[in-house]
């Protein structure tokens, strides 16, 4: 079940490294503010002379901030959730004449459905990707405030994953299960 998150240590690791960035600069300027760092003339002017830099500067500025502007928007659209791409599998018999091709899209479906089924469970989501070898089954659950959360881990692993293995005739597959918790103030939906 373990698997590693490459895209939340990046994050982390980003966030960390920008967050020392910004305190050791922080903690500098108050440095010099109070006078305290003895490199730092506090009477000196921050930029030579009084005149307008030249229009290249304005330019640079302006377009590093925008191309800044630009990657914090894509990292913060990356952040919205995605799972992996869905992948399609071809299933073939020893010594059958022809094959089966299955979207692994449509193999997670019912796997979603059945633990839809589930009493305590408000909705769920599967994604199995992966090959046919190594399949991976990532499945979010939302279960209601008052749910069994353990008796219902144990019932997706007992019932709707062993019936997934057995529908597509393998032994194992990884899963990753996302158990939420429903707002209790929001009424459940309808089926």
């Amino acid at each position: 079940m373990a698997r590693s998150n490459h895209p939340a240590i990046a994050n982390r690791a980003v966030l960390a490294v920008l967050g020392a960035v910004l305190a050791t600069v922080g903690g500098l300027a108050l440095a010099a503010h109070f006078d305290r760092l003895n490199w730092v003339d506090t009477d000196a002017r921050l930029v030579p002379g009084t005149a307008a830099p030249p229009t290249w500067v304005f330019v640079a500025v302006i377009a590093g901030a925008a191309v800044l502007a630009l990657l914090c928007l894509r990292w913060l659209f990356a952040q919205a959730f995605r799972m992996p791409a869905s992948r399609t599998w071809r299933i073939e018999a020893d010594g059958a004449a022809g094959r089966t091709t299955v979207a692994s899209r449509t193999a997670a479906a019912p796997v979603a459905a059945d633990i839809e089924e589930f009493p305590g469970v408000r909705s769920a989501s599967a994604w199995l990707t992966g090959s046919r070898e190594t399949p991976e089954l990532f499945l979010v659950v939302t279960a209601e405030p008052d749910a069994d959360m353990a008796a219902l881990r144990q019932r997706i692993a007992d019932d709707a994953v062993t019936d997934l293995r057995h529908a597509l005739e393998i032994d194992e597959i990884a899963v990753e299960l996302e158990l939420r918790v429903a707002d209790a103030a929001r009424p459940a939906r309808l089926r």
